[in-house]
């Protein structure tokens, strides 16, 4: 990548104005090098005449580190100065390590919005869900606070607590107490799964593989592959590719990882400032799962890296995307180090999908919506009237049908399940309630089938039914 390490925004700014109305846009008038050197000489007069009048004692480090950040948030909502500690701070989270809650936020109307709980963190044991509303930090409002200080202030010693009032949609505050804690993001997690009402233990039933990708680090494509061969050895018979609230990362992990499930083809390519400046990268011949149908899951949390992968894939023809509209941050930003530890934050590009298409306040459609929903069983799985149920009736005998008692303890106990609180459910639980995922799962068993019976894209034959 012209030998420069590009990344998309670990800690997404989604600022609820994203996509403001389009504006007539003035054209721009570029200032002379003596109208720069004017208004320098200015700003350097307001510092001080600040400094030597406030009524209090200043910080002329945060003064000027404010007018650096207000300079470059001008630009755009990912371009920001990045302090010592800051910069610092956001290379542990690029290698996969470091101290808090394990919440990513952002700042909305003066409130504190939960983007997306980090896998398996503090934040998101306690039951943090997307779209909650961040009120109070250890008793103290957050609405004085910029959104630094509101991070700084749930970071903390390893063991330490902190309290956060929370909102979520039912609009009733509850208060948790999180215990903070080295936070290890761990970006691939995967595992063979059945649907809900299959018996995992007939040899029969099909095994979907999951990989749910929660970030795009510096280990996400080696992790990726590692998790592919031992998927393959289970004889699965596709996969989902679950990057739902998946705020972004690395622009080569995302590259990687849409090249596993690719075997030719544009993967994205980045435009810059000029116009010939454009970089389209391709991927390289080798399919890690050798044509297995592949569903990737989106919604509204996915974005940069997130949205490649699931443009990459689908505009292939290679996967086919479910879930929601994701989030449509099409741009591409660079760390600039400036010799003294600071650094620079800012966007040098925007990426286009291959077809083309900048997702820039757009976002990836799904090819099939999907909402995330509960859904309530109206019908039985067998009908207690059947040909089967009629005395002395003829017997199958190729039939593999067999009674599942799990099934019948399953449908008397539906009731009690729907009390237990989500956290507290076992995973084979939380995959059942996940009407996404399930969707997902029965996805790729049918392009699999279809696959099996000759259908040469099952991918274009599903969009054609849905049209």
């Amino acid at each position: 990548m012209k030998g420069i390490l590009l990344s998309l925004a670990l800690v997404l700014p989604m600022v609820a104005d994203a996509a403001p109305k389009k504006k007539k846009e003035e054209p721009i008038v570029h200032l002379t090098d003596e109208q720069i050197y004017e208004n320098l000489k200015k700003f350097a007069l307001i510092f001080e005449t600040a400094r030597e009048n406030f009524v209090d004692e200043v910080d002329e480090r945060k003064m000027l580190e404010a007018a650096m950040n207000g300079m470059l948030a001008e630009l755009d909502p990912h371009s920001s100065y990045l302090s010592a500690d800051d910069f610092k701070e956001f290379n542990e989270k690029s290698h996969g390590e470091f101290g808090g809650l394990g919440i990513q936020i952002t700042s909305d109307k003066g409130a504190v919005l939960v983007i997306s709980p980090i896998d398996d963190t503090p934040a998101d044991k306690a039951g943090i869900k997307a779209g909650d509303y961040i009120t109070h930090i250890d008793d103290e409002q957050v609405f004085d606070l910029t959104l630094n200080q509101a991070v700084k202030k749930m970071k903390g010693r390893p063991g330490t607590k902190v309290k956060l009032t929370v909102v979520s949609d039912d609009g009733e505050p509850k208060t948790l107490t999180l215990k903070r804690d080295i936070i290890k993001v761990k970006s691939i997690k995967f595992d063979d799964k059945v649907l809900a009402d299959a018996d995992p233990e007939d040899k029969d039933t099909p095994k979907v593989g999951y990989v749910r990708i929660s970030d795009f680090g510096a280990t996400t494509a080696r992790d990726l592959k590692d998790a592919l061969e031992k998927l393959e050895k289970k004889n699965v018979v596709g996969y989902v590719v679950d990057v739902r609230n998946n705020p972004g990362g690395y622009l080569t992990a995302a590259i990687d990882v849409s090249d596993a499930f690719l075997d030719s083809g544009e993967i994205v390519s980045t435009r810059g400032k000029e116009k010939i400046d454009i970089d389209r990268v391709f991927a390289k011949p080798g399919d890690l799962v050798n044509g297995k149908p592949v569903v990737v899951l989106i919604n509204h949390g996915s974005a940069s890296a997130s949205e490649i992968v699931a443009g990459a894939l689908q505009d292939n023809g290679r996967g086919l995307v479910m879930g929601s509209q994701s989030f449509g941050k099409g741009s591409v930003q660079q760390q600039k180090p400036l010799g003294d530890g600071t650094a620079i934050h800012i966007t040098i590009a925007r990426y286009y999908t291959p077809s083309g298409n900048s997702i820039q306040n757009e976002g990836i459609t799904p090819d099939i919506e999907v909402l995330q929903s509960k859904v309530e069983v109206l019908e039985k799985k067998e009908s207690m009237y059947s040909e089967a149920s009629f005395k002395n009736s003829l017997k199958n005998d190729k039939s593999k049908k067999k009674k599942s008692k799990k099934s019948n303890d399953k449908d008397d106990n539906d009731d009690d399940e729907e009390d237990i609180p989500f956290s507290e459910l076992t995973d084979e639980e939380k995959d059942a309630r996940d009407y996404q995922l399930q969707r997902a799962m029965e996805m790729v068993i049918a392009m699999q089938k279809m696959q099996s019976r000759g259908v040469v894209k099952p991918i274009d034959a599903i969009k054609d039914i849905k049209k």
